[in-house]
This record gives C-alpha cells, sequence and structure tokens, in this order.
C-alpha cells in the first residue's frame, strides 16, 4: 500500500521523465562507420559505359528486358550499339551486353537511336528503331524508321529501311518509332516523334495490318510546346490512356480518355522527376517509356551522369538505369512511388540514432522535431548514410517553411549539403548547397511539388552510392547524385528559418 509520503516523489519522476521527452536535445557528435561503394543493383550500369534511351519489353514470364543504346566518352562517327539488361524484380540485373551492332557509315543506321521492341501476332519479335545518318541518305533525310526481327531476342537479323519522313514533315527530326497491336483497332500502330512547320513537335500515328505497309493516319498529340516529343509512349492504366514524352531534358505525360483515340491533354504540371536548369546539360530523368509487369507500370528511364563537377546539377545525356512505379491519383493524373519489389531487398532494420547538430532540436524515439528562426537554422545528425539503404519519415513543415535532409558532417569533412523541400517555391532541390545557400540562390536542379495538398507528408529516399532518389506521397520524386553523401558522409535533417518535424523515421538496409 502506497503512502502520502511515496506520492510526492512518485509525481517528481515523472515530471522529470516528461520534461526529458519534450526537452531540447543535448548537442553530440556520432562516430563515423566504416563506407565501402556496392554494386549497382537498382541503377545498373555497364563497366566505362553508359545507358542511353531504354526500350523496355516484358516477356511471357514476366522478365523485364531493357535494350538501351550503349554509350560511351568516347563515341566515333559511329555509335549506339543496341545492349540489354534483364530483371525478375528491379534490384538484380543480368547484363546480356551488345545484342545488335550500329551500322556502317555507308548505311543508314551508323547512329541507332530510340525505338521499341514488340511480338507479333505469329510470335516473331521485332525491334523497330531508328536509323541515322548525318550524310542525309542520298535526300532523303538523316533519320528513318528501320527493323530487325528475331526468335530469341538475343540475335537480331536487320531487315533494313521501313519508310523516311512522309511529305510535310521534316525529314532530319523523325525519330523513336513505338509499335505495338492496338487491340481496339485490329491493326499495328507506330507512333513516332516528328515535327513540322506548323506545328512543331508531334507524336505522328502510322498505322498496318502486317507490320508491312503503313499510312499515315497524323498526329495523335500537337500540343505547340516542344521543338519534338521524343520516345513517345503510349499505355493504359486503370481505364485511361496516357501518353509519355520527352524533350527539354525533362520526361513528360498527357492524360487521355477511356479510348486510345481519345484526344490527349497535358497537365499544367506533367513532369514527375526533375528538371534542371543549369547552363550547360539537365538530363535528370529523361527518355523514360512503360513497361506493365505483374500488375505493376513502371516508367523506365535514365538518371543522367554527372557534369564537369560533382553536386553541381549538371546532368549530361545518359548514364544509370532509373524505374520509378507509376500511380494513378484520384483526379486521373499520374504520380511515381519507388517500386513495390524494392521491399524484398531492404529488409534489414538498422537502429535509429541522433543527435543535435545546431539550433533547437528534440529528439524522442524515432522522431526529430526541429525549430529555427528567420536567419538560422536547426540540424540533426543519424550518423553515416549507408552506401545502400533506405529512408522513411512522415514530414510536416511549417507553412511557406524549408526543410529537409542534409549530408555531411563526418571526420573527413564536417560541412552539409542539404537536399530541401521548399514549402514556400513548391519544390524539392538538390544543388550541392549548404543550407545557408538555398535563401541566396535560385533553384537549379528541382521537382515541383504542392506542399498545401496535405498537413503530413510522407517521404522515402532510396539510396545507392551516390544516386539518391527522393519519392513524397506517391506523386513525385527528385533523382539526384549527391556525392557528397558518399564516403562516409553522415545524413541528418533540417530546418531552415521555421519549425519542422520528422515522423516515425525508419532506415532500411539490404540484409
Amino acid at each position: 500500500m502506497r503512502t502520502r509520503k511515496t506520492l510526492p516523489i512518485l509525481f517528481m519522476i515523472l515530471a522529470l521523465l516528461l520534461a526529458a521527452c519534450s526537452s531540447e536535445a543535448p548537442a553530440g557528435n556520432l562516430p563515423d562507420e566504416p563506407y565501402e561503394p556496392v554494386a549497382y543493383n537498382l541503377f545498373p550500369i555497364p563497366d566505362d559505359a553508359y545507358v542511353g534511351d531504354v526500350m523496355p519489353f516484358v516477356t511471357e514470364d514476366g522478365t523485364l528486358e531493357l535494350y538501351y543504346l550503349y554509350d560511351t566518352d568516347h563515341n566515333g562517327q559511329a555509335y549506339h550499339p543496341v545492349w540489354k539488361y534483364s530483371t525478375a524484380n528491379l534490384y538484380q540485373y543480368e547484363n546480356h551486353g551488345e545484342v545488335m551492332p550500329f551500322g556502317l557509315m555507308s548505311d543508314p543506321d551508323p547512329a541507332i537511336g530510340t525505338g521499341s521492341v514488340m511480338q507479333d501476332q505469329e510470335g516473331i519479335y521485332h525491334l523497330f528503331y531508328t536509323g541515322h545518318n548525318d550524310t542525309g541518305n542520298g535526300g532523303n533525310g538523316k533519320e528513318c524508321v528501320m527493323q530487325a526481327t528475331s526468335t530469341d531476342r538475343e540475335n537480331w537479323e536487320k531487315q533494313g529501311v521501313v519508310f523516311f519522313a512522309p511529305e510535310g514533315y521534316s525529314k532530319d527530326d523523325f525519330r523513336d518509332p513505338e509499335v505495338f497491336w492496338a487491340e481496339e483497332d485490329q491493326c499495328y500502330w507506330l507512333l513516332i516523334a516528328a515535327r513540322n512547320d506548323i506545328d512543331g513537335g508531334v507524336v505522328l500515328k502510322f498505322t498496318s495490318p502486317d507490320l508491312k505497309e503503313w499510312t499515315c493516319e497524323g498526329p495523335i498529340f500537337a500540343p505547340h510546346a516542344q521543338y519534338m516529343l521524343e520516345c513517345p509512349d503510349l499505355f493504359n492504366m486503370d481505364g485511361t490512356w496516357y501518353l509519355t514524352y520527352s524533350w527539354d531534358c525533362r520526361t513528360y505525360y498527357a492524360v487521355g480518355g477511356a479510348s486510345m483515340k481519345d484526344p490527349f491533354t497535358a497537365p499544367d504540371d506533367n513532369v514527375l522527376d526533375g528538371t534542371s536548369e543549369t547552363f550547360g546539360g539537365g538530363f535528370i530523368f529523361y527518355a523514360a517509356k512503360t513497361a506493365q509487369k505483374d500488375g505493376n507500370t513502371y516508367l523506365c528511364g535514365w538518371i543522367g551522369r554527372a557534369g564537369l563537377s560533382a553536386d553541381s546539377a549538371v546532368y549530361q545525356w545518359a548514364g544509370n538505369v532509373l524505374n520509378h512505379q507509376l500511380v494513378k491519383l484520384e483526379d486521373g493524373r499520374l504520380g511515381v512511388k519507388a517500386p513495390d519489389t524494392y521491399a524484398q531487398y531492404f529488409t534489414a532494420d538498422k537502429p535509429f540514432q541522433a543527435v543535435k547538430k545546431e539550433g533547437k532540436v528534440q529528439i524522442k524515439d524515432n522522431n526529430i522535431t526541429l525549430s529555427a528562426q528567420e536567419g538560422a537554422y536547426a540540424l540533426a545528425d543519424m550518423g553515416t548514410r549507408a552506401p545502400s539503404m533506405t529512408l522513411e519519415c512522415d514530414v510536416t513543415i511549417d507553412e511557406g517553411g524549408r526543410a529537409g535532409f542534409a549530408f555531411g558532417g563526418s571526420e573527413a569533412d564536417e560541412t552539409y549539403t542539404v537536399l530541401a523541400m521548399d514549402a514556400g517555391e513548391g519544390l524539392i532541390r538538390y544543388e550541392g548547397y549548404e543550407i545557408p545557400d538555398l535563401a541566396q540562390f535560385p533553384a537549379q536542379a528541382f521537382t515541383r511539388f504542392d506542399f498545401s495538398s496535405a498537413e503530413v507528408h510522407h517521404v522515402k529516399l532510396v539510396c545507392e552510392n551516390e544516386i539518391v532518389v527522393c519519392y513524397i506521397d506517391d506523386t513525385k520524386a527528385l533523382s539526384s547524385r549527391i556525392s557528397h553523401s558518399t564516403g562516409g558522409a553522415h545524413i541528418g535533417v533540417f530546418s531552415d528559418g521555421c519549425g519542422a518535424s520528422f515522423q516515425n523515421i525508419t532506415v532500411k538496409l539490404p540484409e
């Protein structure tokens, strides 16, 4: 039985515990952990070369094959043979090497451009692709549709030119054929990036009963917005038809209707991954085309390789494979998230730890709350960033505030660069800036996002070596190369001149 003397003691203990839970965390340092780069399992890349435009194909057994343009830093006059990866789960890839060479300088295809792989009604495999020859092919134009066939998808026999651009369309900008059987139309469709002087860039449609004789049916999409609509791809998700295309270093999409013949409209914000507006290059996520596998739709493209310097927000053409999983949102727009299959790869829990580094920081369980006055910032450090990991959390940011993830703080380099979620500007950004730089310099590599859409946002980082992909609310992504997050750098969270909370933080590693 408790006595009157024990009650005050219990109340004092309870008060101390409550105070400890709500008080500001003391400053400290977490020790560096060993760091070794890993093989690119999620984002494959060939040795001493790069992945250019991909051409996805899903086999009858559910294997995703990614045919791609093989690019190097030492291309000659002839370039871009077709190579291939295959994967059953999007985290283990087999490299098949070269499956089709480029042609001679006297051929229409000394340079190979994007196309598509499909199986016809008789079971023969076809690779329709772009032949490019700067000599102009005897006046027919620099670019044309070409075709190769195969019975095993490993050995391809070139069948030659299918056709050049029709009258009224540019002979030199005519590329990226996408060929498929249109069940609704009971014929084959061929969509291609073309342009004319009136519409600019269009997606031009051809039809054929037999993959031999083709009829030009005119554009299915002409937004009068881009010079070209490269790598067009048409697909259906849950009863709605969508069209993806690329230009301006970005992959765009447009929304159609219940019929594949319905008109397409580009939403006001129709870019799902990053945009780079730096001088000299900005290919963050480009030339993406879709693949439907196991009931899911994937957007398969590449993340550009780093530019003249690391963390400069300059991304050059070609790099690593990058696949997003598409989500159909309630209003019919598209969103992206990390592939669900990653949960089979990241299965080990990393214990949560965090210390205060700067400003007002509260740490309880796996939750961090930060607060900073205007002109100041708060920062918490969670220890060495593993070379391969995911981090998930629920984020709340003050209205118009700026917060996000910080990389650095090791014994070798105490500085932090930050991947920022800017609610005031409505974007997610990374340019290698430190926290004080964010207010001084405009965003150069970013994805637009409406933070007013919800009070709490679910964020997931997928990290493999220097590649860091930030997903938010299964809606948008920002893919980055953050070299400052590697080599033993720590990962943390920050708020810049505002309050922010990072709740339910979990870190997963591969077994």
